[in-house]
């Protein structure tokens, strides 16, 4: 399954270097009697080969064995456009992964390729389909043993991946129900999108991804770490904000200890500019200590002239959190 995860996570920085297989396209698309199945809080669903249940370690699908898996996964929209565009340069060269453009019952374009390997001893299949979006791309990897039963065959695993479906939007509470903490207030926050793994969920007020730098926005999640011993603290919760992506002339305002709901906590604030328009915004990160050496991690952020309003909401949104 490692090797899975490492293949979705690669074509965001290389796409045009993990992707090998075939170029034989699919002259149309099957029907399908069934709907296609979401894994709980996915944006990307299919019909999986009847034998397959939801996986419990990952988004995706796998058979009671566990030797046939099938992870679906969101890549940025920009995904498809790097792999349409290698897939129109020549990939005649040794070692160059071949695309196939692949025809899904639900329109989108797609590519898919095929390739084998050797995981843990064992020869398996690789099928990795990467699909087109409107504000992101669908991704899906399977793996089936070259001894798996005939009902996992080329056909049949062609013919599931030639189900996937995008939706746009996932239920709050079907989001919510994934994450380690309760949400009690949302604070009329337009979009809520729960992060690959369900340990980190994103509110935002951005209705696209262009916007995603200046709209308000929270980040909340658990982080399996934290500092050693209480005065380890600040040095710990200044560590992490400056290592906050997507911002630049960053500066620490402001970091003190306090309590949140009772618990010992940090808050520390940034000062900064985002976006291709050099926007000036405010960050604000809030660390709450528990045990077993967790920790809950909140970043909240805004443009300058809208902190105020903004932070008043951010606040309800912290002191709603509550442990599940």
């Amino acid at each position: 399954m490692r090797q899975l995860r490492s293949l979705a996570l690669a074509l965001t920085f290389v796409l045009s270097s993990v992707l090998s297989g075939l170029a034989v396209g699919l002259a149309t698309s099957p029907a399908f009697a069934a709907d296609p199945i979401f894994p709980k809080g996915a944006r990307v669903g299919l019909v999986p080969i009847e034998g397959l249940a939801a996986a419990t370690a990952f988004p995706g699908f796998e058979a009671t064995d566990k030797r046939v898996k099938v992870v679906v996964t969101e890549l940025p929209k920009e995904a498809f456009t790097s792999v349409e565009t290698a897939f129109k340069t020549d990939q005649s060269a040794p070692n160059r992964p071949k695309l196939e453009p692949f025809e899904l019952a639900s329109g989108n374009k797609a590519y898919l390729t095929r390739e084998t390997a050797v995981d843990e001893g064992t020869n398996v299949r690789r099928f990795s389909l990467l699909v087109s979006g409107t504000t992101f791309s669908g991704y899906v990897a399977a793996q089936v043993p070259d001894n798996a039963n005939s009902a996992y065959s080329d056909e049949a695993v062609r013919k599931m991946l030639a189900s996937t479906t995008l939706r746009t939007d996932v239920p709050a509470a079907e989001q919510m129900d994934r994450l380690p903490f309760k949400l009690t207030e949302l604070s009329a926050f337009k979009t809520m999108r729960t992060l690959p793994m369900a340990t980190t969920v994103l509110l935002t007020d951005a209705t696209d991804e262009d916007n995603l730098d200046t709209a308000p926005y929270m980040l909340i999640g658990l982080m399996g770490n934290g500092p050693a011993t209480p005065e380890d603290r600040g040095r710990f919760a200044q560590q992490i904000a400056a290592s906050l992506p997507g911002l630049r002339d960053a500066r620490i305002t402001s970091s003190e200890p306090m309590r949140i709901d009772g618990t010992a906590g940090y808050e520390t604030r940034i000062e900064a500019v985002t976006g291709k328009d050099n926007t000036p915004i405010t960050v604000v990160q809030w660390l709450r200590f528990g045990g077993s050496n967790t920790t809950l991690r909140i970043v909240a952020g805004a443009k300058r002239d809208a902190w105020q309003p903004a932070f008043t909401r951010f606040r309800a949104v912290r002191d709603g959190i509550a442990p599940r």
